[in-house]
């Protein structure tokens, strides 16, 4: 049951959307932005799916603070 109170507190870091789905263990899809977020540590992690179907991350872009968990 924590998980799922989890995904509805979660904000995606790219678009501030809490309109976030889980599509596996610890891996969420943000439906504002389209792009995949996965959670370690209690860092989100945030990738952008390629056309081929690859992830590629996308965590450069954000501070790790911004990434964090609240």
């Amino acid at each position: 049951m924590a998980l799922e109170s989890e995904v509805l507190t979660m904000q995606c870091p790219n678009c501030r959307s809490k309109d976030i789905g889980k599509i596996g263990v610890n891996q969420y899809y943000c439906w504002n932005c389209f792009i995949e977020l996965s959670i370690a540590k209690n860092t989100i992690h945030t990738h952008q799916v390629e056309e081929d179907g690859t992830l590629s991350s996308l965590d450069d872009l954000f501070e790790e603070e911004a990434r964090k968990l609240s």
